[in-house]
């Protein structure tokens, strides 16, 4: 190996003690970058694509990762008939080193057409009530499922697959990508190796069919609106063996005829009368527990608000709850009996020319402004 070239943990960009957890995790983040298919026609990429999979396949061996720690890139073979010079740089089979790796950031797909199955989103509409505390909904799910007449293979029962003559029933093709042979899905068969001359009559050959499946889901308390609740494994079925995808439920909240919500705080407008407001009360309130007894002071503002401690939405990561916040609405009637005018005229009169102290100072502006 020329002296010149690149220390490995240098091209993955970790530390000479990192474990195979990172050095996996480097590798991925490189190969997504610099993969070939991502950049058509760059050499550059392509020679860093190359110089990260080599430092890859030796540092990931452990026989070999130790050879490179005493010897560096003199002296060492790395277990590679000629060296990995003569075999890994040039036209090593990425994919049968790295296989696990590829399938994930290239499709998913593995050997003989197994691919995880699709991941699916369901809106669940709850209460304002049901997000504050959590409960549990019951929701049906339409999935894909193994055709329960084929067993999930497509075929007619008592019929037997052809070996697809594309790709002698590997199920991929090689194709040379600069220094690299990439393996990829066979077009003729879709990846599964076979081709069914005789496709079951259940699914059409598809090997799956289209199901119901009822799930409780589990709704935490203190959940906001676009919460997203992920099921592991309830999504659609997987492909020639693959694994099942995930299920999303995304969570929509229904609107409250008295409350509000800000994060854990629940929002409430309740109205005064005008003499509740000037002299004072005590008001029944409505809350998420039930309605309290709240002690309305004598001149109590429009628009003035008051905290219930503890009368709110619970923490969804955490304990205890909330406040309320109630704001009242001060009442102005529309219309008024004879009785209620003589009344209010003869509070009017007994007010005279008092005036309060937030008008006279509302006054005094006015006269500086306008004289």
């Amino acid at each position: 190996m020329p002296s010149a070239k690149r220390d490995y943990y240098e091209v993955l960009g970790v530390g000479r003690d990192a474990d195979e957890a990172a050095l996996k995790k480097a590798y991925r983040k490189l190969a997504h970058q610099f993969h070939p298919d991502k950049n058509p026609g760059d050499k550059a990429a392509e020679e860093k694509f190359k110089e990260a999979s080599e430092a890859y396949a030796v540092l990931s061996d452990a026989d070999n990762r130790a050879k490179y720690d005493r010897f560096g890139h003199n002296g060492a073979d790395f277990g590679f008939p000629g060296g990995f010079a003569a075999q890994g740089a040039y036209g090593v089979d990425i994919q049968s080193i790295f296989g696990d790796i590829f399938g994930d950031l290239f499709g998913g797909r593995g050997r003989r057409g197994a691919a995880r199955g699709s991941d699916l989103r369901y809106h669940l509409e709850i209460s304002f009530e049901e997000a504050a505390f959590g409960g549990a909904k019951d929701v049906t799910i339409p999935r894909l499922e193994d055709c329960a007449t084929c067993s999930g293979s497509g075929v007619k029962p008592g019929t037997k697959p052809k070996v697809c003559s594309t790709c002698g029933g590997a199920g991929e093709i090689r194709v040379s990508q600069g220094f690299f042979s990439i393996a990829r899905a066979c077009p003729g068969c879709g990846g599964s190796g076979r081709i069914v001359e005789n496709p079951c009559g259940d699914c059409q050959g598809r090997g799956q069919k289209e199901q119901e499946r009822t799930l409780s889901v589990k709704v935490p308390p203190g959940v906001n609106e676009g919460t997203r609740l992920r099921f592991v494994g309830e999504g659609e079925g997987g492909r020639g063996g693959g694994p099942r995808g995930d299920l999303y439920v995304v969570l929509a909240i229904k609107a409250h005829p008295l409350f509000t919500r800000d994060e854990e705080q629940v929002l409430c407008e309740v109205p005064l009368s005008f003499p509740q407001a000037a002299l004072g009360c005590a008001l029944e309130v409505p809350t998420l527990d039930g309605k309290v007894q709240m002690k309305i002071p004598a001149g109590t503002q429009p628009g003035a608000s008051f905290r219930l401690k503890g009368k709110g939405v619970p923490h969804l990561r955490g304990q205890g709850r909330g406040d309320q916040i109630v704001k009242v609405r001060v009442e102005v009637p529309k219309e008024l009996n004879d009785e209620q005018r003589a009344l209010l005229e003869k509070l009017a009169a007994a007010f005279g020319d008092e005036v309060h102290p937030e008008h006279r100072s509302f006054l005094d502006k006015v006269k500086e402004l306008f004289g």
